[in-house]
Formats: structure tokens, sequence, C-alpha cells
């Protein structure tokens, strides 16, 4: 059996890369519903019924764990998924989000005002600050939606992001946060851009960082589940729509040649 990584589109690339590097012994399937990407702007609704159809794929396929590497999905999908579809459906699977891990992250900063810059969509479903306050009432959190982010990281845009990172993250840097969270995979790819606009004094929490480790500490802790995936160091890479484009963005972002296949679902 394998580890299963899904995203909307190819931010998860970013973090699977990262994964590799800790965890190279296994083997993986990443998932890109490239397709109907970008999720961010789309309705709950909608979001779950996606993300349901492409974590449903991966189980059928032979995956014991299944990581949704988008914030979008784990913030409107993920506990609806692990509550009611999984027991019913692969009772003795797992299905692990970004979201949660994070937010770990950040409390052991010990911070008073933080940030997110996020979709539309995880914004909307106010994740972060639901379960940030469960944990630390006293926080004070800012959200920031940026949706012109993912498609212009998706279609090879980077050198116009600049002024329209800035406005995004002016309302934060008036509100004088002391951390940011990038909330979306694709934005790891901007986590040197928005350091340079935020400045030294804050830090800027970029998932590629965080998620990897807290995988291997899943793994650990969990061992029946890391004793059923197999460990051949093997990655399939699969996507729902095989536009040139994507092809070679996917080779870029990962850093090394990779075979996409067509998800049949």
């Amino acid at each position: 059996m394998k580890i299963g990584f899904f995203d909307s589109g190819l931010g998860g690339l970013f973090l699977l890369k990262k994964v590799v590097k800790v965890l190279p012994q296994y083997d993986y399937v990443f998932l890109a519903d490239l397709k109907r990407s970008p999720y961010g702007n789309r309705s709950p609704q909608v979001i779950y019924d996606f993300t349901r159809e492409s974590v449903d794929y991966l189980l059928k396929n032979d995956c014991q764990l299944v990581v949704v590497a988008c914030n979008t999905a784990s913030a409107l999908a993920l506990r609806k998924l692990q509550q009611e579809y999984l027991p019913i459906k692969y009772p003795g699977r797992r299905i692990l989000g970004v979201v949660v891990p994070t937010i770990e992250e950040v409390l052991e900063y010990k911070i008073s005002r933080l940030g997110i810059l996020a979709t539309r969509a995880t914004v909307g479903s106010r994740v972060y600050i639901k379960e940030i306050k469960k944990l630390d009432p006293k926080i004070k959190i800012f959200q920031q939606a940026a949706p012109l982010l993912v498609p212009l990281i998706e279609n090879n845009g980077l050198r116009w992001a600049e002024p329209i990172l800035r406005a995004y993250l002016a309302p934060l840097i008036n509100k004088k946060v002391e951390a940011i969270i990038l909330g979306c995979t694709h934005y790891s790819v901007l986590k040197k851009m928005v350091q340079k606009i935020v400045g030294p004094k804050v830090k800027v929490i970029s998932q590629d960082e965080i998620i990897p480790e807290k995988l291997a500490d899943y793994l650990v802790k969990h061992r029946e589940i890391a004793e059923k995936i197999s460990q051949a160091g093997k990655i399939i890479f699969e996507t729902t729509d095989l536009a040139p484009d994507f092809c070679q963005t996917a080779k870029k972002w990962f850093g090394q040649k990779i075979k996409l296949k067509k998800a049949a679902y």
C-alpha cells in the first residue's frame, strides 16, 4: 500500500518534494485535480464533492493513508470525510490534513497577533480562527483572502506576483502581526517574496517546512499504519488534466523528471 497526496492543483508537489526527502523509503501516489482547479473560489458543497471523489480514487488505488495537501479541501471537507465517509467506506485507512499540524506549530511560537494568507474559501471557512481559538482564546487573528495567487502560480505568472502580493499583505502588516501563515500549499513558492515584503521581524510560516516532520512523527506513533505502507521508494504522479503546461510546471516544481499519468475518474 502507499501514501496518497491530494491537491486541487500542483502546489502539493512542493510539499511532497520535502516529504520524500524526510521519508524517502515509502511509496507515494500524488494526485492533482487540475481539470477542476482552483478550488478556492468554489462553494463548500462543491469543494467537498470534488475532494471526496479524489480521496476515494486514491483509497481505491491502494493508499493506506491520504494526505489532503490542500488547505481549502482540509478546511471544508476533511472533517466530514474523517467522521462520515471513512468509517463506512474504508475503516482502517486514514485521511490527514494540513491545517491542524500548522496550527500546532504556530502555537509553539507564543505570539499574540497572527496573520493568515489563504484562498477565499479557506478564509470564509474560518477554520484557522476556530481551531486556534479553541487552544488559545487570547490570540488575535487577522485573515486575508488572496484569490489571484493560485492562478498566477499555476500559470507561470510569478513575475507579476509581487505587486499583487504587496496589496494582499498590506492589511496584515498594518495590523502589526508577528507571524503569517501561508495557508495554501501553493504559497510556499512565494515565501521568500513574502519575507522580503513583511521584513525580518515577522515570521513566515510555510507548510512545506512543517508537514514533513509532522507526518514522520505520525507514522512513528501509528506503527499499525506505517507497517502497511510499502517501502520501495516509488512515486506515481497522476492528474485529471494532462495539458502540456501542467506537465512542464510539475517537472519544474518537483525538481526532477517525472511522468504524469491521467487519473481515470
